[in-house]
């Protein structure tokens, strides 16, 4: 049963483990992420435990799993701890020379193939010390992620996240049609017809909740019928399966760019009608001042951005 608690009685570093207690499900690896002992963060619980008059959490083989209070717990705590290393942060440094810092980006798997070898390659040099990992967008909410502070950016065709969020375009681009070299439709002019796309047999990714699904829309607004062949959830196995048959995909240009020497394939234009899509790099207003957050934008603005200014 749950107790009233004074904030007088609560120490700030109690909740600081709870919180990444949520993230990571056990003792060792929330232990190894806040650089305390192992039975350091087992006396840290103990003693949540006794204030709050809750198991919190119980162990199961996969970890720990949070209780229905502790859930309950899990924003407002979250959102509290965002809110207070926020606003130490406004006037803090950071040197990304030396930073041990993790940041989580929410991005699609196309954004995983095109953006995260170059930004490691320079992480390697300009901030060898600093942790990346990435959400998909549509595997979380995102907006409650990034509202409490777990995820740091996303990139995308997101336009949910409009009220409480900055944003700044980083390219745009246009859909193509991509199969292999050698396929029938690899011409010398490097155009096909409209009856040849529908002809062809396709593989489509299934990319519901992310703005790469309206193209398919599109299509079928458009009276264009497809020989689907085959379909997948994700982008990630559309090149490798183009490599080796004689289907066809539409896919985003710049994934594209990123597929055709590894699997020897080629594009052309898109011979449908789609419309040019802005893949922008957005984040909370929370984190807008946080110097951390601000090195890692603007070095994604100078390696991926196409020159656009930042949204006001």
């Amino acid at each position: 049963m749950t107790v009233a608690v004074e904030l007088k009685d609560i120490d700030l570093n109690l909740l600081v483990v709870f919180n990444q207690l949520l993230r990571q499900p056990r003792v060792s690896a929330v232990a190894e992420s806040l650089d305390l002992s192992q039975p350091a963060v087992s006396n840290a619980l103990k003693r949540l435990r006794k204030l709050l008059g809750d198991e919190l959490f119980v162990h199961t083989p996969k970890g720990m799993v949070p209780t229905a209070f502790a859930e309950q717990l899990a924003e407002p705590i979250a959102y509290a701890l965002s809110a207070i290393q926020n606003t130490l942060s406004q006037h803090s440094s950071f040197d990304p020379a030396t930073s041990t810092r993790s940041f989580t980006i929410g991005m699609t798997d196309i954004g995983e193939v095109y953006f995260m070898p170059e930004l490691m390659q320079a992480l390697s040099t300009e901030a060898p010390g600093v942790k990346m990992s990435t959400v998909r967008n549509t595997a979380i909410n995102l907006r409650d992620e990034m509202e409490s502070g777990r995820v740091d950016l996303a990139i995308g065709l997101l336009p949910q996240l409009t009220a409480g969020f900055f944003q700044r375009r980083l390219f745009s681009q246009r859909y193509v049609c991509m199969f292999r070299r050698g396929h029938p439709l690899d011409k010398r002019a490097k155009k096909i017809t409209l009856d040849e796309f529908a002809a062809a047999e396709h593989i489509v990714a299934i990319a519901a909740g992310t703005g790469h699904g309206k193209a398919d829309e599109l299509l079928e607004h458009q009276g264009i019928k497809r020989n689907v062949r085959m379909s997948v959830p994700h982008f990630i196995a559309v090149a490798p399966t183009l490599a080796s048959t004689d289907m066809v995909a539409t896919v985003p240009e710049r994934l594209a760019e990123r597929s055709v020497k590894p699997f020897n394939l080629t594009y052309v234009p898109h011979p449908a009608d789609l419309p040019a899509i802005a893949i922008s790099l957005l984040w909370h207003s929370k984190m807008h001042r946080d110097a951390g957050n601000q090195w890692l934008r603007s070095l994604l603005f100078r390696l991926f951005s196409d020159g656009q200014k930042e949204a006001q």
